[in-house]
Order: C-alpha cells, then sequence, then structure tokens
C-alpha cells in the first residue's frame, strides 16, 4: 500500500505543477464588424480569436483573446487537458487504497 501512497503523492505534485488552466476551446472567427456596406465586408478580414466554454447550468460563454496573448490562452487549455487526464489517475489510485484500507 505504500507505493500506492507514494503513487498518490506523484500524481497530486503533477497536477499542482501543471500550473493555471482554462476549460474551453479556442476558435478563429472572421474579424469583420457584420455590416453590409462596410469596407470590411469587402477587402478580405483578419482572424480573430476567442475561448468558448461552458459556464453554470450549461449556458455558453465567450472571451475575446487578443491575438498577443493566444500563445498563452493556449497553454492554459493545454494544461486544462493534462488536468483531466491526470484527475481518473488520481482517483483509481484512491480506490486502491480505499480497498486496501487506507
Amino acid at each position: 500500500m505504500e507505493h500506492l501512497i507514494k503513487r498518490r503523492e506523484a500524481l497530486l505534485k503533477r497536477l499542482v505543477a501543471g500550473g493555471n488552466f482554462v476549460k474551453g476551446s479556442i476558435g478563429s472567427v472572421c474579424g469583420t464588424c457584420a455590416r453590409s456596406h462596410c469596407i470590411c465586408a469587402k477587402a478580405s478580414a483578419t482572424k480573430a480569436f476567442r475561448l468558448t466554454y461552458k459556464g453554470a447550468r450549461q449556458k455558453t460563454h465567450i472571451v475575446y483573446i487578443p491575438r498577443n496573448r493566444l500563445a498563452q490562452m493556449q497553454r492554459l487549455v493545454a494544461n486544462y487537458a493534462r488536468v483531466r487526464a491526470l484527475i481518473p489517475q488520481i482517483i483509481d489510485t484512491n480506490i486502491a487504497i480505499f480497498k486496501r484500507g487506507g
């Protein structure tokens, strides 16, 4: 059982070491203003980036991501994917410790 406790401690350290994280997905959208007679409707528009996530009661939230902070947001979303992968491992380890009377 000692090895299970060490495994859990190592997993928890990896969870904390992952840093900050954000749930959601990053998408790019056309950066036009949507007015039919605007010059941006005719010219090729630049891309804008947005983070989309579900909040309480499954309400969709959209957050604008400035182009100069896109890499930072991509790291935060990647950290969330790592956290999601670690949590089932921690749960399985906790269940194994519980079954052995720990």
